[in-house]
């Protein structure tokens, strides 16, 4: 469990009087994530996920939860924030930003087929083509400039050949990022533990807390590297397919993201290597927290690297 901000039952019972929502029946803390602390919270007139926001700040939360609430008016099925009595989805407790959210049904799948995917697929177009209409625009945090700038944290950390791949891939990604590609908001953390399914059938996406404006192919990318893994760093050819040509059903491929698509692979490999290297050697203290392992993405840039993917026609 990633709990950094304790909260106890009576601190947060007096923080729901400011809400619509009934009293206080149970808490619970959250055994997933690694950003954020996060509760689950029963009341009198629903259940709901409390937030606090261990690194974003109330001047960027704004974004995330305006966008959630975008999507979810506009069909997509991700939690809606509840606004306060004052108006506010964003409050404050235990000096910590915090905001308060629908509970969905469903969860998450650790072993997804092509049936998965594809639903995953559709998701992902249906979210693309709703935030165009979004008015929201937040940088990428975790871009070309936010791997640049940790590299040399991280790097003290590595053995030789390692430390190669990050510096090598790093320079290839600042001579080879295209330019002029579709963009607009995207999740950018759309993993296995952040779909639900209920029975099958998707029911719900969750964290948007990584959502920003960038590049919808590169968005397409973080998801295939997740969903659509084998082992060894290889894609399993069904479950890519079936997500690929579900969401080119929504919004079909232009030519510039065909060819950018090994580029956006390995960006988005390098992406999560970085993170997770960052996460296990500069962890931050916190109180029951856990760190994933980076050789995994490692693996699957290697992979990227060596067998260059293409988009199915």
């Amino acid at each position: 469990m990633s709990v950094y901000t304790t909260v106890t039952a009576g601190e947060l019972a007096g923080w729901l009087e400011q809400y619509a929502v009934g009293t206080l029946a149970d808490l619970q803390g959250i055994a997933a994530g690694i950003e954020n602390t996060n509760y689950f919270v029963t009341t009198t007139r629903g259940r709901y996920v409390l937030t606090l926001f261990e690194k974003l700040t109330a001047r960027e939360l704004p974004y995330y939860l305006g966008l959630m609430a975008h999507l979810a008016d506009n069909g997509i099925p991700c939690p809606h924030p509840i606004a306060n009595r004052a108006g506010a989805y964003l409050g404050e407790l235990k000096g910590k930003p915090a905001s308060l959210v629908t509970l969905l049904k469903g969860k998450d799948v650790e072993r997804p087929d092509a049936g998965h995917c594809a639903q995953v697929g559709l998701l992902l177009a249906h979210i693309h083509d709703a935030g165009l209409s979004y008015a929201g625009h937040m940088d990428n945090p975790r871009g070309t400039r936010w791997w640049t700038a940790v590299m040399p944290d991280v790097l003290p950390f590595l053995g030789a050949d390692e430390a190669r791949l990050l510096r090598d891939e790093v320079a290839y990604l600042a001579r080879a990022w295209p330019a002029a590609l579709p963009r607009g908001a995207i999740h950018a953390d759309l993993f296995r533990d952040n779909v639900l399914f209920d029975q099958g059938r998707l029911t719900g996406v969750i964290d948007f807390y990584f959502a920003c404006t960038g590049e919808l192919m590169y968005d397409v990318a973080i998801t295939v590297n997740d969903w659509c893994h084998a082992g060894g760093g290889a894609l399993d050819p069904a479950r890519t397919q079936a997500l690929l040509e579900a969401y080119a059903e929504v919004r079909p491929y232009s030519a510039a993201e065909r060819a950018a698509w090994p580029v956006m692979l390995r960006a988005a490999a390098l992406r999560f290597w970085v993170s997770r290297l960052y996460d296990l050697h500069l962890p931050r203290p916190g109180e029951l927290t856990h760190a994933k392992d980076p050789a995994h993405f490692r693996h699957i840039l290697e992979h990227h690297i060596e067998h260059a993917c293409e988009l199915p026609h």
